[in-house]
């Protein structure tokens, strides 16, 4: 049978009754979701629940229920709720802020709340979540509260790099990975942690889930990259990163290239994209470059690194579930 595909879009083969149970807690998660949400009048409710109703992949809240399946005791159901109420309000509220920053009109195929109401609405809604997130993550105690804290550090500290921009002397690859990291990875390894945490899972337990959320979040970015370049995959228009020239990994690896046949692909990448004609061209250019399967091979590779840190989990259908995700990763971007 198939797993999660409502929530993750991805399919791993699992038992029967494993399914039904993580199935459950991510429908009850939903229903909370938008509960954190009603705000105290119409318009705020509405604008809030806005980007919540467009749907999502709930990736993060995820990686809580089956972290919560890792640890030493059962964990309570009502604590696993809240964790990934958490992470995903926290993830909700970076959204909003995000679409501002980058005049997005589109959210998960929804006009974007800045493009349909305006930037002061977008950035205030934003805030709400964020402080509905701390609200609740006070409620799990002051070690969760820290992890909170410092990751939202990451997320703040990675958006301020994205938005500066590589330095001279930086190699701008690195600097978009270490972007990557914070802006991606550090919440969804903060999500696999909570889910060890209200399980009671021993500390070796507790920093394998980190990092390999931290591994599996770089990686689902890169292969969003390589979508974005590649195909239509996950109802996603091929070039639209490209066309808005924002870095990526296969633009990145080929902005490396010093063979002169790659002189009218660099113009493109420089500012020469400019309308549709231009974009399939650099499309094709891309699609016939080593960086596309330079950057798969890459993605592959960060995929095996992550399965490596499941090593110290305890058997079972949580942990098959994890190491099944790198898989699915892979194949959304193949």
């Amino acid at each position: 049978m198939t797993m999660f595909d409502g929530a993750t879009g991805r399919v791993a083969e699992l038992d029967q009754e494993f399914s039904d149970r993580v199935a459950g807690v991510l429908e009850g998660i939903e229903q909370r979701l938008q509960d954190a949400a009603v705000a105290d009048t119409a318009f705020a409710t509405q604008a809030a629940q806005h980007i919540i109703n467009a749907g999502g992949k709930r990736f993060r809240p995820l990686l809580v229920v089956l972290g919560s399946m890792l640890g030493d005791r059962p964990a309570d159901e009502e604590d696993v709720v809240r964790a990934a109420l958490v992470v995903e309000l926290t993830h909700v509220a970076s959204l909003y802020h995000d679409d501002v920053m980058d005049e997005a009109e589109l959210r998960r195929g929804a006009p974007s709340a800045n493009s349909r109401w305006d930037n002061n609405v977008a950035i205030l809604v934003g805030d709400l979540l964020f402080s509905r997130a701390s609200s609740i993550v006070a409620t799990l105690g002051l070690e969760y509260v820290s992890l909170q804290a410092d990751t939202f550090a990451r997320l703040v500290q990675g958006q301020l790099e994205e938005t500066r921009g590589p330095q001279p002397g930086d190699d701008p690859l690195a600097h978009y990975l270490a972007v990557v990291a914070d802006k991606t990875g550090s919440l969804i390894a903060t999500s696999a942690r909570f889910g060890g945490m209200v399980a009671g899972a021993p500390d070796e337990v507790l920093a394998a889930l980190e990092a390999y959320g931290e591994e599996i979040g770089v990686v689902f970015q890169l292969s969003d990259d390589i979508i974005d370049i590649a195909s239509d995959v996950a109802g996603k228009t091929p070039g639209t990163d490209l066309r808005a020239g924002v870095p990526t990994l296969p633009t990145l690896l080929a902005r490396r290239s010093q063979d002169p046949a790659d002189a009218r692909l660099l113009g493109l990448l420089d500012g020469g994209i400019t309308g549709d004609s231009s974009l399939t061209e650099a499309l094709d250019l891309l699609r016939a470059h080593p960086a596309l399967a330079e950057a798969r091979a890459e993605v592959a590779r960060r995929a095996e690194v992550a399965r490596s840190h499941l090593a110290p989990l305890p058997d079972g259908p949580a942990k098959r579930a994890l190491d099944a995700l790198c898989d699915a990763v892979l194949t959304r971007s193949a």
